[in-house]
């Protein structure tokens, strides 16, 4: 017997904000009549903690705060059992989200050590020797505007070998001088980050320029904590050597997904920045960091 299972949300986008409703339809399509023994909805919403490799074993108090934190959690009975006619079968269903008791429904983030995510899950319970269906539908949640608006915090920067950290000899380094500015560090996480470089002078000839865009996922509890840096994205802006005095663009759109507000709670915190990473041509790499604070507004 061929059926099949699907929910479908009514907006497109699947973005929905704490407070709303979530509603959309399921969608039971079957050849012949179907015997059930109920059809149920379940909403969870879930922050999945994971310790790296290298903080594995080292605090006890570790793995009590590393279980999953439940957001939101609801279950609804949508048919009693009974049976399905054959054809296209539509459900209505509707659930308003609503955090569970004091907490707060963070914004959806894939991260490596970090994972905020919402789920709607459907079930189909069916007699004895029949499998039981069952079908999941991730959605997105976006947390209300934080601000009204940004006010603008242009940073500039100057590298030369002098700004250097962690550099064993300083006098075998090439001379150099590239300037150039961020528009802000304060950003809006719908709008791209933007500035300007410029390389002034340079003994070595460059090989290439590149953006990296870094999440830095702390989890742990007052005895101690992890703190993992990985990167999210790297875009080349610059390749070869490039001209010296010539203005070449920053500009980096945020990932859905991979990025959210910059957020901090007592179990965990989620904070980006941006490197500004230079290549030359003997492979010796130069890198200025920026930490950034995502906003949405």
């Amino acid at each position: 017997m061929s059926v099949s299972l699907d929910i479908r949300l009514k907006r497109a986008n699947k973005v929905y904000h704490e407070g709303e409703r979530l509603s959309g339809v399921l969608v039971i399509s079957t050849r012949d009549a179907l015997q059930h023994q109920g059809v149920s909805l379940s909403l969870e919403g879930l922050v999945n903690l994971q310790l790296s490799s290298k903080s594995v074993g080292v605090f006890e108090a570790f793995y009590n705060s590393v279980k999953p934190i439940q957001l939101v959690s609801s279950n609804m009975e949508v048919v009693k059992p009974g049976k399905v006619p054959a054809g296209r079968t539509e459900i209505p269903f509707e659930f308003p989200l609503q955090a569970k008791g004091s907490k707060v429904l963070y914004e959806t983030y894939h991260g490596v050590f970090v994972n905020i995510q919402y789920t709607l899950r459907c079930d189909m319970r069916r007699p004895l020797l029949a499998k039981d269906l069952s079908k999941s539908c991730e959605f997105m949640l976006h947390c209300q505007p934080q601000k009204p608006k940004l006010p603008p915090s242009p940073v500039e920067f100057s590298i030369t070998p002098e700004t250097l950290q962690n550099v064993k000899e300083r006098t075998s380094l090439p001379k150099f001088l590239i300037k150039g500015h961020l528009d802000a560090t304060s950003c809006a996480i719908t709008r791209p980050l933007t500035g300007e470089l410029v390389v002034e002078r340079s003994e070595v000839a460059i090989k290439s320029i590149e953006l990296q865009l870094v999440r830095v996922e702390t989890c742990g509890c007052a005895e101690g904590y992890a703190r993992d840096a990985t990167e999210i994205q790297n875009i080349q802006i610059a390749e070869g050597d490039v001209c010296h005095g010539l203005s070449i663009p920053i500009y980096m759109v945020f990932p859905r997904l991979f990025t959210c507000p910059t957020l901090e709670t007592t179990n965990f915190k989620v904070e980006f920045e941006v490197n500004i990473v230079i290549v030359l041509h003997d492979d010796h790499l130069i890198t200025e960091n920026f930490p950034l604070k995502l906003v949405r507004v």
